[in-house]
Formats: C-alpha cells, sequence, structure tokens
C-alpha cells in the first residue's frame, strides 16, 4: 500500500469514527432512539464499504467504545462491549463482501448485518457464561432485529445510494488530481 493510499484511509476512518459518534447524538435531539435508527451502524457500514477488511473491523470495534467512554451512549457494560463485536463484524464482512467478492452494496450489506448479529448473539452468550449477564442472546438478537427494522431499512435504502456517490465522487476527484 502506498503512502497517499494509507492516509486517504486513515482520514476516511477518523470521519466515519467521529460520525459514528456524532450521528446518533444527532438522532437522539430528534427523539429517535439508537436502538430503532441503528445510527451508529450506518458510518461503520459506510466504512466496510471504503476501507481495508482490518481498518473497517478496527473501526467497528472502536466506535461504540469510543462513544461510550465519550457520550455514556451506549452504556459501556454490557452494551457497548456487544455492540464492538456487532458492529466489528459488520465492517469487517462488508468490506470483505466487497473487496474479496466483489458483492453488490445490499447483498453485501444483508451479508454483514446477518453475521455482525451472529457475531452479537455470541457475544451475549460469552457474557452470560463468564460474567452472568442476564440475557438471552436468541431473545437479544430478535429483539435487536425487530426493534432495529427501522434502521435496516435506513441502511438498505441510504447507504448503498451513499456508497455509489462517494466512489464516483473519489473517481471524479482522481481524475482531477
Amino acid at each position: 500500500m502506498n503512502k497517499k493510499n494509507a492516509t486517504k484511509e486513515i482520514v476516511i476512518s477518523g470521519l466515519l469514527l467521529a460520525s459514528g459518534i456524532l450521528l446518533p447524538m444527532f438522532f437522539h435531539m430528534f427523539g429517535m432512539t439508537g436502538p430503532i435508527a441503528l445510527p451508529m451502524h450506518i458510518p461503520v457500514l459506510i466504512g466496510g464499504f471504503l476501507l481495508p477488511p482490518q481498518l473497517a473491523l478496527l473501526l467497528g470495534v472502536i466506535t461504540p467504545l469510543s462513544s461510550g467512554i465519550l457520550t455514556g451512549m451506549p452504556v459501556m457494560f454490557p452494551m457497548a462491549v456487544i455492540m464492538a463485536f456487532e458492529l466489528g463484524f459488520y465492517g469487517f464482512t462488508a468490506s470483505l463482501a466487497t473487496r474479496k467478492f466483489n458483492l453488490p452494496a445490499i447483498p453485501s450489506l444483508i451479508i454483514s448485518m446477518v453475521v455482525g448479529r451472529i457475531a452479537a448473539g455470541l457475544t451475549v452468550a460469552v457474557l452470560v457464561q463468564l460474567f452472568g449477564v442476564k440475557m438471552n442472546p436468541v431473545m437479544f438478537v430478535t429483539g435487536a432485529v425487530v426493534t432495529g427494522l427501522p434502521g435496516i431499512i435506513i441502511q438498505l435504502i441510504f447507504i448503498p445510494s451513499l456508497i455509489y456517490a462517494i466512489n464516483r465522487f473519489i473517481k471524479k476527484s482522481s481524475i482531477n488530481a
């Protein structure tokens, strides 16, 4: 990887991390809660399309932990921990699906959402065993999907369009550079 690409990827990661912290605050100002609108998921999923897998994974892990530390949302334990695994797998899977398997945006999104929810369920199961957390992994995942349906719909509608626009902008700006 050349230095120019590495710098660009680090800048994109930083912008998406900041978005992942600020976007939930914006949604909360208008009364839309995180579990319904899933605003933190959006920048991480976008990162999955724009970043290499290892950086997309790192973005997904760091975003909920940073937000939990800086804003108190999500609560650090157990939610930020669960979300770190869930969002980490979102970013990693979306990046692999598009970069390695050349899948279009919507199938990549759906696959990454499924993998991320499975990771969340497995994380809950581990937390139950290790720390006695009072959660049922299957009920947690089912509840998260049902509650998050508006956010999932938002993601499936807007993320492919955003990715298309961002890629066109990047292509156009690299031609003019």
